[in-house]
Protein backbone atom coordinates (compact mmCIF):
# COMPACT_ATOMS: atom_id res chain seq x y z
CA UNK A 1 0.00 0.00 0.00
CA UNK A 2 1.10 3.05 -1.12
CA UNK A 3 2.42 5.06 2.33
CA UNK A 4 1.33 8.83 1.06
CA UNK A 5 0.58 10.79 4.69
CA UNK A 6 2.66 12.09 7.55
CA UNK A 7 0.71 11.79 11.25
CA UNK A 8 1.86 14.81 14.19
CA UNK A 9 0.91 14.76 17.16
CA UNK A 10 0.96 18.22 18.67
CA UNK A 11 0.79 17.65 22.36
CA UNK A 12 0.33 21.59 23.50
CA UNK A 13 0.04 22.84 27.06
CA UNK A 14 -4.36 23.02 26.88
CA UNK A 15 -5.66 20.64 24.04
CA UNK A 16 -4.41 17.93 21.52
CA UNK A 17 -4.04 18.35 18.10
CA UNK A 18 -3.29 15.47 15.26
CA UNK A 19 -2.92 16.82 11.66
CA UNK A 20 -2.23 14.58 8.39
CA UNK A 21 -0.08 16.73 6.09
CA UNK A 22 0.86 15.01 2.68
CA UNK A 23 4.46 15.02 1.62
CA UNK A 24 4.39 18.16 -0.23
CA UNK A 25 3.39 19.98 3.39
CA UNK A 26 0.07 20.37 2.71
CA UNK A 27 -2.11 19.74 5.59
CA UNK A 28 -5.00 17.05 4.82
CA UNK A 29 -7.05 17.66 7.89
CA UNK A 30 -7.09 18.64 11.45
CA UNK A 31 -8.79 16.87 14.66
CA UNK A 32 -8.17 19.15 18.18
CA UNK A 33 -9.72 18.87 21.58
CA UNK A 34 -8.53 21.04 24.73
CA UNK A 35 -8.35 19.05 27.80
CA UNK A 36 -8.59 20.46 31.78
CA UNK A 37 -6.00 22.93 33.26
CA UNK A 38 -5.88 21.48 37.06
CA UNK A 39 -5.07 24.38 40.02
CA UNK A 40 -5.29 23.26 42.90
CA UNK A 41 -3.12 26.05 44.53
CA UNK A 42 -2.45 29.79 43.55
CA UNK A 43 0.79 29.77 41.03
CA UNK A 44 0.49 25.27 40.55
CA UNK A 45 -0.34 23.94 36.86
CA UNK A 46 -1.50 20.39 36.37
CA UNK A 47 -2.43 18.36 33.87
CA UNK A 48 -3.97 14.43 34.09
CA UNK A 49 -1.22 12.72 31.90
CA UNK A 50 -3.64 9.52 31.37
CA UNK A 51 -6.07 12.61 30.26
CA UNK A 52 -3.75 13.95 27.65
CA UNK A 53 -2.90 10.38 26.39
CA UNK A 54 -6.38 9.51 26.19
CA UNK A 55 -7.06 12.85 23.99
CA UNK A 56 -4.44 12.35 21.73
CA UNK A 57 -5.28 8.76 21.01
CA UNK A 58 -8.72 10.14 20.43
CA UNK A 59 -7.72 13.17 17.91
CA UNK A 60 -5.65 10.54 16.33
CA UNK A 61 -8.32 8.01 15.57
CA UNK A 62 -10.87 11.05 14.63
CA UNK A 63 -8.28 12.72 12.28
CA UNK A 64 -7.84 9.40 10.74
CA UNK A 65 -11.15 8.74 10.00
CA UNK A 66 -12.41 12.17 8.89
CA UNK A 67 -9.73 12.04 6.22
CA UNK A 68 -10.49 9.23 4.70
CA UNK A 69 -7.34 7.21 4.87
CA UNK A 70 -6.54 3.75 6.07
CA UNK A 71 -3.43 3.66 9.49
CA UNK A 72 -1.44 1.64 6.51
CA UNK A 73 -1.00 4.33 4.50
CA UNK A 74 0.61 6.41 6.97
CA UNK A 75 4.49 6.45 6.64
CA UNK A 76 5.51 7.78 10.02
CA UNK A 77 4.94 10.05 13.02
CA UNK A 78 5.86 12.87 14.53
CA UNK A 79 5.45 13.86 17.81
CA UNK A 80 5.84 18.12 18.88
CA UNK A 81 5.28 19.09 23.08
CA UNK A 82 5.15 21.21 25.09
CA UNK A 83 8.23 21.34 27.12
CA UNK A 84 9.36 20.60 30.57
CA UNK A 85 6.07 19.52 31.89
CA UNK A 86 6.63 16.25 34.20
CA UNK A 87 5.07 13.20 34.79
CA UNK A 88 6.70 10.33 36.74
CA UNK A 89 4.79 7.24 36.43
CA UNK A 90 5.18 3.21 37.49
CA UNK A 91 6.28 1.20 34.48
CA UNK A 92 4.24 -1.86 36.33
CA UNK A 93 0.85 -0.25 36.30
CA UNK A 94 1.33 2.40 33.21
CA UNK A 95 -0.01 5.17 35.71
CA UNK A 96 1.21 8.32 37.13
CA UNK A 97 2.28 8.82 40.38
CA UNK A 98 0.89 12.26 40.30
CA UNK A 99 -0.44 14.81 37.97
CA UNK A 100 1.56 15.91 35.29
CA UNK A 101 3.21 19.24 36.48
CA UNK A 102 3.05 21.93 33.39
CA UNK A 103 5.84 23.84 32.80
CA UNK A 104 4.15 27.01 34.14
CA UNK A 105 3.91 25.78 37.34
CA UNK A 106 5.68 27.71 40.46
CA UNK A 107 5.69 25.77 43.10
CA UNK A 108 9.08 25.46 42.95
CA UNK A 109 10.41 28.73 42.91
CA UNK A 110 11.60 29.07 46.46
CA UNK A 111 13.74 25.99 46.02
CA UNK A 112 15.03 27.38 43.00
CA UNK A 113 15.99 30.44 44.19
CA UNK A 114 17.78 29.02 47.36
CA UNK A 115 19.54 27.13 44.46
CA UNK A 116 20.53 30.55 43.83
CA UNK A 117 21.38 31.77 46.64
CA UNK A 118 23.86 28.70 47.62
CA UNK A 119 25.80 29.65 44.28
CA UNK A 120 24.89 26.99 41.52
CA UNK A 121 23.95 29.61 39.00
CA UNK A 122 27.45 29.26 36.73
CA UNK A 123 27.31 25.49 37.51
CA UNK A 124 23.84 24.81 36.00
CA UNK A 125 24.28 27.66 33.02
CA UNK A 126 27.78 26.11 32.53
CA UNK A 127 26.13 22.56 31.44
CA UNK A 128 22.98 23.20 30.85
CA UNK A 129 22.71 26.88 29.29
CA UNK A 130 20.14 27.31 30.83
CA UNK A 131 19.31 29.64 34.24
CA UNK A 132 17.73 27.77 37.29
CA UNK A 133 14.20 28.41 37.29
CA UNK A 134 10.83 26.37 38.29
CA UNK A 135 10.21 26.69 34.54
CA UNK A 136 12.36 23.94 33.71
CA UNK A 137 11.66 19.82 35.16
CA UNK A 138 14.67 19.30 37.45
CA UNK A 139 12.73 20.87 40.34
CA UNK A 140 9.49 19.21 39.60
CA UNK A 141 11.28 15.86 39.66
CA UNK A 142 12.45 16.58 42.30
CA UNK A 143 9.14 17.92 44.11
CA UNK A 144 7.38 14.72 43.60
CA UNK A 145 9.98 12.26 44.72
CA UNK A 146 9.71 14.53 48.20
CA UNK A 147 6.21 14.87 48.42
CA UNK A 148 4.50 11.47 47.16
CA UNK A 149 4.32 9.04 49.33
CA UNK A 150 6.23 5.86 48.20
CA UNK A 151 7.83 7.13 44.97
CA UNK A 152 11.52 7.13 46.74
CA UNK A 153 11.41 3.21 47.51
CA UNK A 154 9.44 2.51 43.87
CA UNK A 155 12.81 4.20 42.34
CA UNK A 156 15.26 2.43 43.93
CA UNK A 157 13.12 -0.36 42.73
CA UNK A 158 13.52 0.58 39.74
CA UNK A 159 9.91 0.76 38.79
CA UNK A 160 9.20 4.53 38.49
CA UNK A 161 9.98 6.31 35.06
CA UNK A 162 10.27 10.14 33.99
CA UNK A 163 9.24 11.63 30.98
CA UNK A 164 8.73 15.01 29.27
CA UNK A 165 5.32 14.54 27.51
CA UNK A 166 6.97 13.43 24.11
CA UNK A 167 8.20 10.61 26.11
CA UNK A 168 4.96 9.48 28.00
CA UNK A 169 3.17 9.85 24.37
CA UNK A 170 6.15 7.33 22.60
CA UNK A 171 5.71 5.14 26.00
CA UNK A 172 2.49 4.78 25.62
CA UNK A 173 2.05 4.41 22.02
CA UNK A 174 4.44 1.61 22.24
CA UNK A 175 2.87 -0.14 24.78
CA UNK A 176 5.77 0.72 27.27
CA UNK A 177 8.31 -0.99 24.96
CA UNK A 178 10.43 2.53 24.41
CA UNK A 179 11.10 4.81 26.97
CA UNK A 180 12.79 7.91 25.03
CA UNK A 181 13.43 11.32 24.44
CA UNK A 182 15.22 13.64 22.11
CA UNK A 183 17.78 15.63 22.44
CA UNK A 184 15.70 19.23 22.74
CA UNK A 185 13.40 18.39 25.22
CA UNK A 186 15.97 16.77 27.22
CA UNK A 187 17.70 19.69 26.96
CA UNK A 188 15.11 22.02 28.93
CA UNK A 189 15.30 19.40 32.16
CA UNK A 190 18.22 21.25 33.70
CA UNK A 191 19.71 17.88 34.49
CA UNK A 192 21.26 17.33 31.14
CA UNK A 193 25.10 18.54 29.48
CA UNK A 194 24.24 20.04 26.15
CA UNK A 195 27.67 19.61 25.44
CA UNK A 196 28.83 15.96 26.18
CA UNK A 197 25.10 15.01 25.10
CA UNK A 198 24.41 13.37 28.87
CA UNK A 199 22.16 13.07 31.73
CA UNK A 200 24.69 15.30 34.08
CA UNK A 201 25.61 13.00 37.36
CA UNK A 202 26.72 16.26 39.34
CA UNK A 203 23.32 17.49 38.89
CA UNK A 204 21.56 14.35 39.49
CA UNK A 205 23.18 14.02 42.66
CA UNK A 206 22.22 17.96 43.33
CA UNK A 207 18.60 17.24 42.75
CA UNK A 208 18.46 13.44 44.12
CA UNK A 209 17.40 11.97 41.17
CA UNK A 210 18.22 8.59 40.10
CA UNK A 211 19.17 7.77 36.55
CA UNK A 212 17.87 4.69 36.57
CA UNK A 213 14.00 6.66 35.90
CA UNK A 214 15.39 8.47 32.89
CA UNK A 215 14.65 8.22 29.17
CA UNK A 216 17.39 6.98 26.20
CA UNK A 217 18.17 10.51 24.77
CA UNK A 218 18.06 10.10 21.18
CA UNK A 219 18.50 12.58 17.95
CA UNK A 220 15.22 14.75 16.70
CA UNK A 221 15.10 11.98 13.97
CA UNK A 222 15.13 9.05 14.17
CA UNK A 223 12.92 6.03 14.75
CA UNK A 224 12.45 5.51 18.38
CA UNK A 225 9.76 2.63 17.81
CA UNK A 226 6.71 1.49 16.18
CA UNK A 227 3.26 1.79 17.42
CA UNK A 228 1.67 -1.25 18.84
CA UNK A 229 -0.58 -3.84 16.86
CA UNK A 230 -3.23 -2.52 18.85
CA UNK A 231 -3.46 1.14 18.63
CA UNK A 232 -4.13 1.66 15.04
CA UNK A 233 -5.74 -1.27 13.24
CA UNK A 234 -3.13 -3.50 13.34
CA UNK A 235 -0.70 -0.21 11.68
CA UNK A 236 3.31 -0.37 13.29
CA UNK A 237 3.45 2.72 12.21
CA UNK A 238 7.44 4.15 12.86
CA UNK A 239 7.48 6.98 15.10
CA UNK A 240 10.25 9.25 13.52
CA UNK A 241 10.29 12.31 14.58
CA UNK A 242 10.68 14.47 17.98
CA UNK A 243 11.37 17.82 19.16
CA UNK A 244 9.91 20.73 21.66
CA UNK A 245 7.50 22.71 20.53
CA UNK A 246 9.86 25.78 19.79
CA UNK A 247 12.51 23.85 18.04
CA UNK A 248 10.10 22.35 15.92
CA UNK A 249 8.46 25.46 15.13
CA UNK A 250 12.04 26.77 14.26
CA UNK A 251 12.06 23.49 11.57
CA UNK A 252 9.00 23.89 9.95
CA UNK A 253 10.44 27.18 9.48
CA UNK A 254 13.36 25.56 7.77
CA UNK A 255 16.13 27.56 10.07
CA UNK A 256 18.50 25.06 8.57
CA UNK A 257 21.70 27.57 8.44
CA UNK A 258 23.67 29.01 11.62
CA UNK A 259 22.43 32.93 11.74
CA UNK A 260 18.81 32.02 10.98
CA UNK A 261 16.13 33.37 13.24
CA UNK A 262 11.94 32.42 13.70
CA UNK A 263 9.83 34.62 15.97
CA UNK A 264 6.98 32.99 16.45
CA UNK A 265 4.48 35.33 17.53
CA UNK A 266 1.81 33.99 19.90
CA UNK A 267 0.16 34.86 23.03
CA UNK A 268 3.93 35.89 24.12
CA UNK A 269 6.63 35.64 21.11
CA UNK A 270 9.68 32.90 21.39
CA UNK A 271 12.38 33.77 19.07
CA UNK A 272 15.22 31.52 18.30
CA UNK A 273 18.19 31.63 16.53
CA UNK A 274 20.45 28.84 14.71
CA UNK A 275 23.92 29.20 16.29
CA UNK A 276 25.31 26.43 14.22
CA UNK A 277 27.16 23.16 15.94
CA UNK A 278 28.42 24.74 19.37
CA UNK A 279 26.70 26.43 21.94
CA UNK A 280 26.80 30.38 22.16
CA UNK A 281 26.59 31.51 26.21
CA UNK A 282 24.49 34.56 26.25
CA UNK A 283 25.12 37.66 28.50
CA UNK A 284 21.74 39.26 27.83
CA UNK A 285 19.71 36.51 30.11
CA UNK A 286 19.11 34.26 26.81
CA UNK A 287 18.88 30.51 27.09
CA UNK A 288 21.27 28.28 25.53
CA UNK A 289 19.41 24.96 23.62
CA UNK A 290 19.80 22.55 21.92
CA UNK A 291 18.12 23.05 18.41
CA UNK A 292 17.71 19.77 17.27
CA UNK A 293 19.92 16.71 16.98
CA UNK A 294 19.75 15.78 12.63
CA UNK A 295 22.27 14.06 10.22
CA UNK A 296 25.01 12.33 12.77
CA UNK A 297 24.87 16.05 14.61
CA UNK A 298 23.62 18.53 17.26
CA UNK A 299 22.60 22.24 16.25
CA UNK A 300 22.41 24.47 18.87
CA UNK A 301 20.09 27.93 19.57
CA UNK A 302 19.65 31.11 21.45
CA UNK A 303 16.29 31.26 22.54
CA UNK A 304 14.29 34.24 24.26
CA UNK A 305 11.09 34.73 25.37
CA UNK A 306 8.65 37.17 25.44
CA UNK A 307 6.00 37.10 27.93
CA UNK A 308 3.07 39.33 26.12
CA UNK A 309 2.91 39.27 22.58
CA UNK A 310 -0.60 38.33 21.39
CA UNK A 311 -2.39 38.83 24.42
CA UNK A 312 -1.22 42.68 24.33
CA UNK A 313 -4.21 42.66 21.45
CA UNK A 314 -6.78 40.24 23.63
CA UNK A 315 -6.04 42.79 26.40
CA UNK A 316 -7.07 45.47 23.90
CA UNK A 317 -10.41 43.70 23.20
CA UNK A 318 -11.22 41.98 26.00
CA UNK A 319 -10.39 44.45 29.04
CA UNK A 320 -9.74 48.28 27.25
CA UNK A 321 -12.66 47.43 25.08
CA UNK A 322 -11.21 49.29 22.49
CA UNK A 323 -11.60 46.97 19.28
CA UNK A 324 -14.26 44.14 19.05
CA UNK A 325 -11.52 41.71 17.59
CA UNK A 326 -7.90 41.12 16.93
CA UNK A 327 -8.10 42.10 13.59
CA UNK A 328 -9.37 45.20 13.73
CA UNK A 329 -5.89 46.05 15.70
CA UNK A 330 -4.53 46.27 12.02
CA UNK A 331 -7.55 48.65 10.51
CA UNK A 332 -6.80 51.42 13.62
CA UNK A 333 -3.32 51.24 13.93
CA UNK A 334 -3.20 52.07 10.06
CA UNK A 335 -5.25 55.24 10.66
CA UNK A 336 -3.04 57.29 11.96
CA UNK A 337 0.12 58.75 10.51
CA UNK A 338 2.13 57.17 13.61
CA UNK A 339 1.56 56.90 17.80
CA UNK A 340 1.63 60.40 18.62
CA UNK A 341 4.34 59.54 20.86
CA UNK A 342 2.36 57.50 23.06
CA UNK A 343 4.49 54.33 24.21
CA UNK A 344 3.17 51.26 25.72
CA UNK A 345 5.89 48.45 27.91
CA UNK A 346 3.50 45.62 28.62
CA UNK A 347 5.58 44.62 31.70
CA UNK A 348 2.03 42.44 32.85
CA UNK A 349 3.82 40.14 34.74
CA UNK A 350 7.50 41.49 34.44
CA UNK A 351 10.19 41.91 31.62
CA UNK A 352 11.99 39.27 30.42
CA UNK A 353 15.19 38.98 28.37
CA UNK A 354 16.91 41.20 28.19
CA UNK A 355 15.60 43.13 31.33
CA UNK A 356 14.89 40.23 33.36
CA UNK A 357 13.33 41.82 36.21
CA UNK A 358 9.81 40.39 37.94
CA UNK A 359 8.45 43.18 39.18
CA UNK A 360 8.67 45.48 36.52
CA UNK A 361 4.81 46.55 36.07
CA UNK A 362 2.91 47.80 32.77
CA UNK A 363 3.45 51.45 31.21
CA UNK A 364 2.13 54.62 29.47
CA UNK A 365 3.64 57.19 28.69
CA UNK A 366 3.22 60.22 26.26
CA UNK A 367 0.15 60.53 26.77
CA UNK A 368 -1.32 64.08 25.33
CA UNK A 369 -5.25 65.75 25.14
CA UNK A 370 -4.12 64.96 21.33
CA UNK A 371 -3.80 61.09 22.07
CA UNK A 372 -6.88 58.76 20.21
CA UNK A 373 -7.51 54.93 20.84
CA UNK A 374 -6.27 55.04 17.30
CA UNK A 375 -2.57 55.94 18.99
CA UNK A 376 -3.11 53.61 21.91
CA UNK A 377 -3.71 50.48 19.67
CA UNK A 378 -0.93 51.00 17.14
CA UNK A 379 1.28 51.26 20.26
CA UNK A 380 0.69 48.08 21.50
CA UNK A 381 1.47 46.59 17.83
CA UNK A 382 4.89 48.87 17.81
CA UNK A 383 5.31 47.98 21.58
CA UNK A 384 5.38 43.78 20.12
CA UNK A 385 7.84 44.65 17.32
CA UNK A 386 10.32 47.04 20.10
CA UNK A 387 10.11 43.27 22.41
CA UNK A 388 10.91 41.31 19.76
CA UNK A 389 13.99 44.17 18.55
CA UNK A 390 15.42 43.94 22.16
CA UNK A 391 15.69 40.01 21.91
CA UNK A 392 16.81 39.61 18.14
CA UNK A 393 19.80 42.69 18.61
CA UNK A 394 21.10 40.22 22.23
CA UNK A 395 20.48 37.53 19.59
CA UNK A 396 23.13 39.31 16.92
CA UNK A 397 25.25 40.43 19.70
CA UNK A 398 26.05 37.53 21.38
CA UNK A 399 26.44 35.22 18.47
CA UNK A 400 28.34 37.80 16.57
CA UNK A 401 25.99 37.41 13.44
CA UNK A 402 24.61 40.02 11.89
CA UNK A 403 20.94 39.03 11.04
CA UNK A 404 19.53 40.05 7.71
CA UNK A 405 16.39 37.91 7.69
CA UNK A 406 13.66 37.05 9.79
CA UNK A 407 11.09 34.06 9.88
CA UNK A 408 7.91 34.48 11.43
CA UNK A 409 4.39 32.41 12.30
CA UNK A 410 1.85 32.51 14.65
CA UNK A 411 -1.54 34.03 14.98
CA UNK A 412 0.08 37.80 15.40
CA UNK A 413 2.31 37.37 11.87
CA UNK A 414 -1.04 37.53 10.18
CA UNK A 415 -1.30 41.58 10.94
CA UNK A 416 0.35 43.21 7.89
CA UNK A 417 1.05 46.52 9.76
CA UNK A 418 2.69 44.65 12.85
CA UNK A 419 4.78 43.06 10.40
CA UNK A 420 5.74 45.59 8.14
CA UNK A 421 6.22 48.02 11.32
CA UNK A 422 8.40 45.03 12.58
CA UNK A 423 10.83 44.81 9.27
CA UNK A 424 10.98 48.50 9.18
CA UNK A 425 12.46 48.81 12.70
CA UNK A 426 15.01 46.08 12.21
CA UNK A 427 16.16 47.08 8.91
CA UNK A 428 15.61 43.68 7.23
CA UNK A 429 13.50 41.48 5.32
CA UNK A 430 10.52 39.40 6.80
CA UNK A 431 9.35 36.02 5.47
CA UNK A 432 6.11 34.67 6.29
CA UNK A 433 6.01 30.98 5.07
CA UNK A 434 2.28 29.80 3.54
CA UNK A 435 2.22 27.15 5.74
CA UNK A 436 -0.13 27.88 8.72
CA UNK A 437 1.29 25.19 11.10
CA UNK A 438 5.16 25.40 11.44
CA UNK A 439 5.22 23.67 15.06
CA UNK A 440 3.62 20.60 13.44
CA UNK A 441 4.93 20.73 10.45
CA UNK A 442 8.43 21.25 12.00
CA UNK A 443 7.58 17.51 13.89
CA UNK A 444 6.24 15.97 10.65
CA UNK A 445 9.49 16.53 8.50
CA UNK A 446 11.59 15.37 11.34
CA UNK A 447 9.63 12.30 11.35
CA UNK A 448 9.76 12.26 7.43
CA UNK A 449 13.76 12.39 7.72
CA UNK A 450 14.39 10.08 9.96
CA UNK A 451 11.73 7.56 8.28
CA UNK A 452 13.20 8.18 4.37
CA UNK A 453 10.01 10.59 3.37
CA UNK A 454 12.91 12.88 2.56
CA UNK A 455 16.57 12.16 1.58
CA UNK A 456 17.98 15.63 3.43
CA UNK A 457 17.18 19.05 4.86
CA UNK A 458 17.62 20.13 1.12
CA UNK A 459 14.86 18.26 -0.35
CA UNK A 460 12.77 19.85 1.99
CA UNK A 461 13.46 23.44 1.24
CA UNK A 462 12.60 22.47 -2.80
CA UNK A 463 8.49 21.50 -1.59
CA UNK A 464 8.03 24.77 0.68
CA UNK A 465 7.43 28.37 -0.44
CA UNK A 466 7.06 32.00 0.58
CA UNK A 467 3.82 33.41 1.52
CA UNK A 468 4.21 36.84 1.98
CA UNK A 469 7.54 38.63 1.98
CA UNK A 470 8.15 42.11 3.93
CA UNK A 471 11.26 44.44 3.16
CA UNK A 472 11.78 47.52 4.95
CA UNK A 473 10.18 50.40 3.18
CA UNK A 474 11.45 53.69 2.25
CA UNK A 475 10.31 55.96 4.41
CA UNK A 476 11.36 59.67 6.25
CA UNK A 477 10.46 57.78 9.95
CA UNK A 478 13.39 57.78 12.09
CA UNK A 479 12.99 54.10 13.40
CA UNK A 480 16.01 54.49 15.55
CA UNK A 481 14.55 57.37 17.14
CA UNK A 482 11.11 55.38 17.92
CA UNK A 483 13.56 52.75 19.67
CA UNK A 484 15.56 55.23 21.61
CA UNK A 485 12.05 56.47 23.14
CA UNK A 486 10.56 52.85 23.74
CA UNK A 487 14.08 52.01 25.53
CA UNK A 488 13.14 55.34 27.72
CA UNK A 489 10.12 54.08 28.29
CA UNK A 490 11.16 50.87 29.82
CA UNK A 491 13.21 52.31 32.40
CA UNK A 492 10.02 54.02 33.43
CA UNK A 493 8.61 50.24 33.97
CA UNK A 494 12.16 49.07 35.62
CA UNK A 495 11.69 52.30 38.02
CA UNK A 496 8.19 51.18 39.12
CA UNK A 497 9.81 48.16 40.57
CA UNK A 498 12.77 50.14 42.15
CA UNK A 499 10.66 52.26 43.57
CA UNK A 500 8.32 49.19 45.65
Amino acid sequence: MDKKYILSLDAGTTSCRAIIFDKYGSIINISKKEFKQIYLNDGWVEHDAIEIWATMMGVVREVIEISDILPQEISCIGITNQRETTVLWNKKTGKPVYNAIVWQCRRTSQYCNELDKNGYSELIKDKTGLKIDAYFSASKIKWIIDNVDGVKEDIEAGDILFGTIDTWLIWNLTRGSVHATDYTNASRTMIFNIKDLKWDAELLKLFGINKNMLPEVKPSSFIYGYTDKSMLAGAQIPISGCAGDQQASMFGQLCFNKGDVKNTYGTGCFVMMNTGDKPVNSNYGLLTTIAWGVDGKVEYALEGSIFIGGSLIQWLRDELRMIDSSQESEYYATKVEDNNGVYIVPAFTGLGAPYWDMYARGTIVGLTRNSRKEHIIRACLEAIAYQSKDVISSMSEDSGVDINILKVDGAASDNSFLMQFQSNLLGIGIIKSRFTESTALGAAFLAGLGCGVYKNKNEIKKITDKEKIYNPSKSNLDYEKFYKTWKRAVKRSLDWSNDT
